[in-house]
């Protein structure tokens, strides 16, 4: 299966993926406005097979899609359209990877006696301190 091999558990085929190419705004000289050399890469994440369901909802929730579900990379860093190519599929497969790396859950953890001992100490040691100067102005 020939594709953008992401984990171990995801590869996006080729049939997926929608490039189109077009006129860059960046680096080109006098070839900027007759050249297409920017990418836009499209990736429809709601009719994906490839996606396992953690990925498609962390996709779904990230925010960078249009309405229909589709994500977009425009790739127009460099001048070479191949190039552009290349790093519009590296980044859609880091986007893919982060998507689905499940979040570790923060497990709360309760305060030690010890340290609550010492604070509660601190907090004496410092009413009697100020109760000390109270007294001594007035005498």
């Amino acid at each position: 299966m020939t594709g953008l091999f992401v984990t171990h558990r995801i590869t996006i085929p080729e049939k997926d993926l929608e490039e189109q190419f077009i006129r860059s705004s960046g680096p080109g000289g006098q070839n900027v406005n007759k050249v297409s050399s920017a990418v836009q890469l499209r990736f429809n994440v709601l009719t994906a097979l490839c996606l396992t369901d953690i990925a498609r909802e962390a996709l779904l929730r990230g925010g960078r899609l249009t309405q229909g579900g589709v994500l977009v990379i425009t790739a127009q860093r460099f001048r070479e359209q191949e190039r552009n190519r290349e790093d519009a599929r590296a980044r859609l497969v880091e986007i893919v990877r982060r998507a689905a790396t499940p979040v570790a859950v923060r497990r709360a953890t309760k305060v030690p006696k010890s340290s609550k001992r010492k604070r509660l100490d601190g907090k004496k040691h410092r009413a009697r301190v100020k109760q000390g100067r109270g007294r001594a102005g007035l005498d």
